[in-house]
């Protein structure tokens, strides 16, 4: 079992940065597949990134691609989400994802069985 939780969201600029940070519990992190998903307002939950157990492959979104970063700190228990050159439609609430079965290529929201509660990322235009 693992508990999830988020940080570094809020508001923005199109064009500037922030860094989404993950910590979840349990004495297995350096095993798990991790992934970063959104929801934008009104819309369906989407994939974003995801991230190998030992972070050596990675995953994007087209949308994301060159511009976000995904990496891990197994040591820590933790997974960041970079984001440079935001834009408008990266508005969306960022929810953290533990793949427990998965210790790679876990791309769908169905791969993962634990959630953080989200993180609100606001760009304005």
């Amino acid at each position: 079992q693992a508990q999830v939780e988020e940080s570094g969201g809020g508001l923005v600029q199109a064009g500037d940065s922030l860094r989404l940070s993950c910590i979840a519990s349990g004495n297995s992190f350096s095993k798990w597949a991790m992934g970063w998903f959104r929801q934008p307002p009104g819309k369906e939950r989407e994939f974003v990134s995801a991230i190998s157990s030992n972070g050596e492959n990675t995953y994007y979104a087209d949308s994301v691609k060159g511009r976000f970063t995904i990496s891990r700190d197994n040591p820590k228990n933790m997974v960041h989400l970079q984001m440079n050159t935001l834009r408008p439609e990266d508005t969306a609430v960022y929810k953290c994802a533990v793949a427990t079965f998965y210790s790679d290529y876990a791309v769908t929201a169905r791969d993962y069985d634990y959630w953080g509660q989200g993180t609100q990322v606001y760009v304005s235009s």
